[in-house]
């Protein structure tokens, strides 16, 4: 199996990371990278999900993360959480865009097994701008990448955050700077509702997103799956 390459393209990343929308983070100027920097120009959506997710709510992401999946929603997060990490399983068997980031230097980290098929289609990138001095994530550095990790997206998509919790304290910032936030619905979900956040079932999260992105004048961006003139395509029929 051929070796990946970790490259440093600091000044490209930069900015790159700040076409992405009004927001009050960018990424650092030191970054390393591994995979297809260009996924950083795509409309990406974050998705975050807290360490302890109430019951009601676990098929209920995993159905948020298929959907995004099937309709080809270009996804970035830190996938550190266990809900996080069992979205992105999910997310590496479709074909959309993935963009990773550990909370963590990447320079002497071991590439899962299962990322390795995404990395050669070119449809994965694996970025930090953490030394190599940190081979751990904490929890500060955490709450960091999930900052950039919303700098990044242009939809933030929190299926649960407990409250008072890092997530919660992240969507507290992040509806200073309008960025679209969504939810699930449930009554473990109400601290963010009452910041704003919109809910949406799982069956239309896609839909919405989309529909954002399209609204926001990106049609031309989006790669749908299915051909524009298909009954499978999620773009508003305005966007055909």
């Amino acid at each position: 199996m051929k070796p990946f390459a970790l490259e440093h393209n600091s000044a490209r990343a930069t900015a790159v990371g700040r076409e992405n929308g009004q927001t009050a983070y960018s990424l650092p100027l030191q970054s390393a990278h591994l995979g297809n920097l260009l996924l950083l120009k795509e409309w990406l959506t974050a998705l975050f999900c807290s360490n302890r997710c109430p019951g009601d709510l676990i098929l209920k992401t995993y159905d948020v993360a298929k959907a995004m999946r099937d309709a080809g929603v270009p996804v970035v997060g830190g996938f550190q959480t266990p809900m996080e990490k069992e979205c992105l399983r999910l997310l590496l068997r479709g074909s959309q865009p993935i963009v990773i980031c550990p909370a963590r230097g990447i320079e002497n980290m071991r590439i899962p097994r299962d990322w390795r098929p995404a990395l050669d289609a070119g449809r994965l990138l694996i970025i930090s701008p953490f030394s190599n001095a940190y081979r751990r994530p904490t929890l500060k550095l955490a709450a960091e990448r999930n900052r950039i990790v919303a700098s990044l997206a242009k939809c933030i998509f929190i299926t649960h955050a407990t409250p008072n919790g890092s997530i919660e304290t992240l969507a507290r910032e992040l509806v200073t700077t309008g960025k679209f936030l969504l939810t699930l619905p449930s009554s473990a979900n109400a601290n963010l509702l009452a910041l704003g956040a919109q809910a949406v079932e799982p069956e239309d999260a896609a839909d919405v997103i989309l529909r954002h992105h399209a609204s926001d004048g990106n049609t031309a961006m989006h790669k749908c799956i299915n051909s524009p003139a298909s009954s499978g395509c999620k773009l508003p029929a305005s966007c055909k």
